[in-house]
């Protein structure tokens, strides 16, 4: 698989980005369309979740492994397989709107992808 990198939505694209896809359930406030390719709202955590860790940054360890539970349903596999087509095809950059640039659900997505990967070169 190609490069993948993760971005604030409301940082300016750069030419080497490649496909600029939005891992947000909610469109970010002010941002046209034409700076996203790609919106997959299902490889978001679910609104319940999304709530629970937006107050309690300090449980970051907790979101990811509750993120990692929700990337199973069959919502989210479907959205992971067009994830991995888009980045079979050249690089990737996962686009998030929250304000925290370490602690977002793309970087927790990022991380489990890598994960995902380290599995199954294993």
């Amino acid at each position: 698989m190609t490069q993948l990198t993760v971005k604030r939505v409301y940082d300016p694209p750069a030419p080497g980005d490649g496909t600029r896809i939005l891992v947000d359930r909610l469109w970010p406030r002010g941002v046209s369309k034409d700076r996203i390719d790609l919106w997959l709202r299902d490889l978001a955590p679910s609104d319940a979740l999304r709530h629970e860790f937006h107050g309690n940054p300090d449980r970051w360890d907790e979101f990811c492994a509750a993120y990692a539970t929700e990337l199973g349903s069959p919502p989210a596999q479907a959205a992971l397989a067009t994830l991995d087509a888009e980045r079979r095809k050249g690089p990737v950059v996962l686009l998030y709107a929250a304000k925290d640039e370490h602690r977002n659900n793309a970087e927790a997505l990022r991380l489990w992808l890598d994960g995902r990967a380290n599995s199954v070169q294993e």
